[in-house]
């Protein structure tokens, strides 16, 4: 849809007292027009781009508003090629009037080893939605290693109220263990095999008068 903020939509109840969403993304504008009908004792879900999580701005007015008055409730994030209309990773943001907690939840669903990987579409199958819920419902003070974890308004603050996933919860990928004695065994094979080759070449070079190498 077409966004065109100007000054009437400035005094809209759903957008004034946070501000208006730039012109080049609507996001915030969608999220906000759900959340001023949110019940008080309501739970919004949204799907978006991973932008706004991070982008300044009019963004980071609206989000750090959001933040200071302790609506956002958890941030997910998803893997790419999950929706047919898109193959950007989108992350689901969580919101509640009514929130007790003084933190923000973090998930960080989009590694590997938590959803299908398919030709052109990834999925989510259901035991990765099953840990997603579970850890959304228990709400871990302990963080899960590269997968969710609790943070402070004291941290996120002096993290600008940016909410990038990665400052918070590690999206790196496990290094791989060696086996140096496979390493070891695989090297040796293959200089036997060029040994036998240069040995047959050699041959062939002799018989033509050549010399060897």
């Amino acid at each position: 849809m077409r966004w065109d903020p100007n000054e009437t939509l400035a005094e809209d109840f759903r957008f004034k007292s946070y501000g208006l969403a730039p012109k080049s993304a609507a996001d915030f504008a969608f999220l906000l027009h759900g959340f001023h009908f949110l019940s008080n004792d309501g739970t919004m879900a949204i799907i978006l781009p991973h932008g706004v999580l991070f982008r300044g701005g009019a963004e980071e007015r609206i989000r750090t508003k959001l933040l200071k008055d302790n609506n956002i409730d958890t941030v997910i994030g998803l893997p790419s090629n999950l929706f047919y209309s898109t193959g950007i990773p989108v992350c689901i943001l969580v919101l509640k009037k009514c929130k007790k907690e003084d933190d923000v939840l973090f998930i960080n669903a989009s590694a590997e080893e938590n959803f299908k990987k398919g030709k052109r579409q990834n999925h989510l199958r259901d035991k990765d939605i099953e840990r997603i819920v579970k850890t959304y419902r228990n709400r871990p003070k302990e963080p899960i290693e590269r997968y969710a974890r609790s943070v402070s308004m004291e941290e996120i603050e002096d993290n600008g109220y940016n909410l990038n996933i990665s400052r918070y919860v590690s999206t790196a990928e496990p290094e791989k263990k060696i086996d140096l004695n496979e390493v070891n065994e695989r090297l040796a094979l293959i200089n036997e095999r060029i040994q036998t080759h240069a040995d047959e070449h050699n041959e062939f070079l002799k018989e033509l008068g050549l010399k060897a190498i």
